[in-house]
């Protein structure tokens, strides 16, 4: 390859980083501004049901995911981040969690109770659920948001591989440039 064909190839890529960087940081602002939103808006539930009524003590002891992360390869060989649905696949059990030995735990002290039957549901119980039937308006808002936000961390993960694909691929323009003019630096 010639000398100005690897300084246009050059400058295609560095525009192209370039580009990718604001968007990367239009991104950041935007996901800042989504985590933000989701804190505040559950800062107003729990000032709505009250602080107690908000918290780890009403978080189910076995939860199910609602949303899982895949990665798939482009043509370029990078990896891309996807935020699907956990209907699709469900992920592998790593071992007995914690929270089913404490509620086991419970369960023998208060005497023999019904252990219940675990629901295979294929669609996920709704978190919300957990609070209450009918849940602040903000606490829907605070859920939005921080879903909105794990997809923009997705996209921002992509982006960040796509950046260091293209730094990396910068790196070697420029010793191949070296190579064909080392008078240049």
């Amino acid at each position: 390859m010639e000398a100005p064909d690897l300084r246009v190839e050059l400058d295609s890529l560095l525009l192209q980083l370039l580009r990718d960087l604001e968007e990367l940081e239009g991104k950041r602002a935007v996901l800042n501004a989504r985590v933000e939103e989701g804190w505040l808006s559950l800062a107003k539930a729990r000032y709505a049901m009250g602080a107690k009524s908000v918290g780890p003590l009403q978080y189910a002891s076995h939860m199910e995911p609602q949303v899982c992360l895949h990665t798939s390869e482009t043509q370029e060989g990078l990896q891309k981040f996807e935020v699907v649905r956990a209907g699709i696949h469900t992920p592998e059990e790593v071992g007995p969690g914690e929270a089913a030995f404490l509620s086991s735990a419970l369960r023998r002290r208060k005497g023999p109770a019904k252990t219940p039957e675990p629901q295979s549901s294929e669609a996920p119980q709704d978190p919300l659920n957990w609070f209450g039937i009918l849940v602040p308006h903000s606490l829907r808002q605070a859920q939005a948001s921080f879903r909105d936000g794990l997809q923009l961390a997705a996209d921002i993960a992509s982006l960040q591989n796509r950046i260091d694909w293209g730094r990396n691929q910068l790196r070697g323009l420029q010793e191949k440039l070296k190579k064909l003019e080392p008078g240049t630096a």
